[in-house]
């Protein structure tokens, strides 16, 4: 039995090429037309080297074959041969298909709605973590050395939240170097060189500036670090003695006692740290009214606006001698200045530029000491309605002034009692002070 498909037997299989055959060239030479030929071999050779009768010249056997070049590339025969290429059927692509693409079919038009919205979870995700970081990153930057619990015999508290703003001469970790360019001298213990009370409502935020000579009582008060009761005895004396003597929580406790205000925070700020706020800003803007010079403080500025650095800002606001009214004209000038501070730290250019903020945030924060119950947004709180006062929506002003006795100044106490009820109620304030 003949075990070939049919078509496949001796007797149907034509010429061969290879064992036995004596065809010249293998079959897929003469079917295939995409098969080129390659020279004949040694007369007398057959196919792949084996013995058999000389090929016949080419041409003379077997037909030429047309050419496989019609104008596309295509000759005689194409359609019959080729039709399965042609189309992309042989390996499962469709009609027209780019070359390496047979099988893949068409590209699917690109999903915008979906990429959109995982790039908007991706951002916001970046932006959660790098918050959530940048929060306890300056939060633990804050020197919360201030208890306020010491403070004893407190009046009650009022409406909106006050605080007590503090630039203290102190020259902790200060060089020599340091204090001969920022020009503060070398003097042993720490003083307050500027107070302010700062009070947040919902009528409008005041800055009201206490001079460091104004003439106060010192009342009864618990050592902050003996722990001892010490009794007053209706001594007077100028206000930043207080701090000078037993430090912040005695100076919280003669503010409160002299002017019946509660002090919710307390923050404080040193030369060193100070300048280097500044610095870290890129320097604030600020128009002089008119130009003046001390040599104590190492000021020197003429009339104008100007872009004041760390080391000139201290001295503008340090300034006491050049003014005929020393300490008034100096709490404006802080005033003034800690405003632009704050709206200069505010600017895009500030918040936005991480190579500005973060050096900033870092500045300030290390150079401030402030209560243990402050957190990061009183912090805020206290800097944003900086910035409202400097833009013309609060009130600043100094402590009403009456007279003054021994060189200390004294307040108008009806004035006081005023602006006090005023700002314990949150209410607008009409009392202005010089």
């Amino acid at each position: 039995m003949n075990d070939w498909p049919e078509g496949w037997s001796d007797e149907n299989r034509g010429p061969r090429y290879g064992r036995g055959s004596a065809g010249a060239q293998p079959e897929g030479a003469r079917v295939m037309r995409q098969v080129r030929r390659g020279p004949a071999g040694p007369p007398g050779q057959g196919g792949y080297g084996a013995p058999g009768p000389a090929a016949p010249p080419y041409g003379a056997a077997v037909p030429q074959q047309p050419s496989y070049v019609d104008g596309r590339g295509h000759g005689a025969g194409y359609d019959e041969y080729d039709s399965g290429y042609n189309t992309g059927q042989v390996y499962g692509g469709g009609p027209g298909g780019p070359a390496g693409t047979a099988g893949r079919g068409p590209r699917p038009a690109p999903n915008w709605r979906r990429r959109i919205k995982w790039t908007a979870i991706s951002l916001a995700t970046v932006l959660v973590v790098t918050s959530v970081a940048t929060y306890f990153w300056a939060d633990s930057k804050l020197h919360r050395d201030v208890d306020l619990s010491k403070v004893i015999d407190r009046p009650e508290a009022g409406q909106g939240t006050n605080y007590l703003i503090v630039g203290s001469d102190s020259r902790k970790g200060m060089t020599a170097e340091d204090k001969k360019k920022l020009h503060t001298g070398s003097a042993e213990g720490q003083r307050t060189d500027s107070m302010m009370i700062l009070h947040v409502g919902d009528n409008g935020d005041t800055l009201v500036s206490l001079p460091r000579d104004s003439d106060v009582e010192i009342p009864s008060y618990v050592g902050s670090t003996s722990g001892k009761r010490y009794q007053g005895t209706g001594r007077h004396t100028k206000l930043n003695a207080a701090y000078a003597e037993d430090g912040p929580t005695l100076l919280v406790r003669t503010v409160e006692y002299n002017t019946g205000l509660h002090i919710d925070h307390y923050v404080e700020i040193g030369f060193a740290g100070f300048a280097k706020i500044v610095d870290a800003v890129g320097g604030v803007e600020i128009n002089i009214d008119k130009g003046f010079k001390d040599k104590y403080s190492g000021a020197d500025f003429k009339a104008g606006k100007q872009t004041l650095n760390g080391e000139q800002a201290l001295a503008f606001v340090r300034t006491r001698h050049a003014f005929a009214a020393s300490d008034l004209q100096r709490t404006k000038n802080q005033q003034k200045f800690l405003s632009a501070l704050a709206h200069q730290v505010a600017t895009p250019s500030t918040v936005l530029n991480p190579f500005k903020f973060y050096p900033t945030m870092g500045a300030g924060l290390d150079s401030l000491t402030v209560d243990k119950d402050m957190g990061l947004w009183d912090l805020a709180s206290m800097f944003w309605a900086m910035k409202g006062v400097s833009g013309g929506d609060g009130t600043s002003m100094n402590m009403p002034i009456s007279g003054s006795t021994g060189g200390n100044l004294v307040w108008d106490k009806a004035k006081v009692k005023t602006l006090v009820n005023e700002l314990n109620n949150d209410e607008k304030v009409t009392v202005s002070g010089d």
